[in-house]
């Protein structure tokens, strides 16, 4: 599991910050330890990511969040089902910000918004693409 969970973490560590110019990894909003991975089934994953936004209070956060859904999403070259967590006691509003991101319905929608979809490509697309 240690190395589909690297794996996980090259794809997401390259995400940039919304606000700043630096990398989540640079920022440590994601390290290796914030990776989870379990096997459900015949080469089907569990992924859990839980990240840590740089402030309590960052407005950001369920940004951050639907970053890592796209990237992973459209990144991962195996079966898997995604859970998006906010790191305990490091956001001020986290319960509410994960019900968001882990919502299907709510992800397809703020995908719709033209701006939104914009500002997530910005973050999630590799420097040399």
């Amino acid at each position: 599991m240690e190395e589909k969970a690297l794996e996980v973490y090259d794809v997401i560590r390259t995400i940039r910050d919304p606000e700043k110019p630096n990398t989540l990894e640079e920022l440590d909003v994601v390290t290796e330890k914030c990776v989870e991975v379990q096997e459900l089934g015949d080469e089907e994953y569990l992924i859990i990511i839980r990240f840590s936004p740089t402030v309590p209070h960052c407005s950001l956060a369920t940004l951050i969040g639907l970053c890592l859904q796209v990237k992973l999403q459209r990144c991962l070259p195996f079966k898997h089902k995604l859970e998006i967590y906010i790191t305990e006691g490091t956001h001020s509003t986290e319960e509410d910000i994960n019900k968001q991101i882990n919502d299907k319905e709510r992800v397809a929608a703020a995908m719709e918004n033209p701006s939104l979809r914009e500002m997530v490509e910005q973050c999630v697309t590799e420097p040399d693409d």
